[in-house]
């Protein structure tokens, strides 16, 4: 399962109280994500200025970089990581901790093909085939990893970056399956360009629960939108 934190983790050392108008610097992973947005929004709205906290967002490739941002000092805080990333982080080692989550599950999360593609389902994917995540550590990484563990797709794993580079890839003919999440890549689905053929829920540890754990969504056919 993975909880995405707006806040998703933090150095272990940060503590302090804000004053005025401190500044806060926030590593996103796809900043363009809808389920990343609220620290853009809220600094917009004036939210963060009211209990006076100016809130500087810089987008990431995906959860790998983000962590990274947080360990290194280039971030305060980072957001839209999954559970999943930021433990592996902490178990070797890293002095990071989750703060908060935003919503729970994968279900967001998406695989697809160019629409004269081959593939009709991700296994029908081989090992001659590439499959594509944003970066090591990330969700969608854990995710295709559990697509081969537990579905025995076999194509292999690319790290490509964030959504739009990823496109570029996969309508190039660089990668064969590619990773997204919306509002990128609805406008190409509804013109046909590209067709979904897994979700994010179809990693079986990552159906959705709800944060009492008990509620799980239904599980898709690969290839519905």
């Amino acid at each position: 399962m993975r909880h995405f934190g707006i806040v998703a983790l933090a150095l272990v050392t940060f503590a302090a109280p804000a004053s005025a108008e401190d500044t806060l610097k926030i590593a996103i992973g796809q900043i363009n994500n809808w389920e990343n947005q609220a620290p853009t929004l809220g600094e917009d709205a004036g939210i963060f200025k009211k209990h006076n906290l100016k809130v500087e967002a810089f987008g990431t490739q995906g959860a790998g970089e983000t962590i990274q941002a947080v360990v290194s000092g280039s971030a305060d805080l980072g957001a839209g990581v999954g559970v999943a990333g930021v433990m592996r982080a902490f178990s070797r080692g890293a002095p990071v901790r989750v703060l908060l989550p935003a919503f729970t599950g994968t279900g967001d999360l998406y695989w697809y093909v160019k629409a004269d593609s081959p593939l009709k389902t991700i296994k029908d994917a081989t090992a001659q085939n590439t499959i594509a995540y944003s970066t090591s550590g990330s969700s969608s990484n854990n995710i295709v990893v559990a697509f081969g563990q537990e579905l025995g797709v076999k194509a292999k794993p690319t790290a490509t970056g964030g959504p739009p580079a990823t496109f570029t890839q996969v309508m190039t003919g660089q990668i064969d399956i590619g990773w997204s999440a919306p509002p990128f890549g609805i406008k190409e689905i509804k013109d046909g360009k590209i067709r979904i053929i897994a979700r994010g829920q179809r990693y079986p540890f990552a159906e959705g629960t709800d944060r009492a754990g008990h509620h799980r969504q239904r599980q898709r056919p690969e290839g519905e939108a």
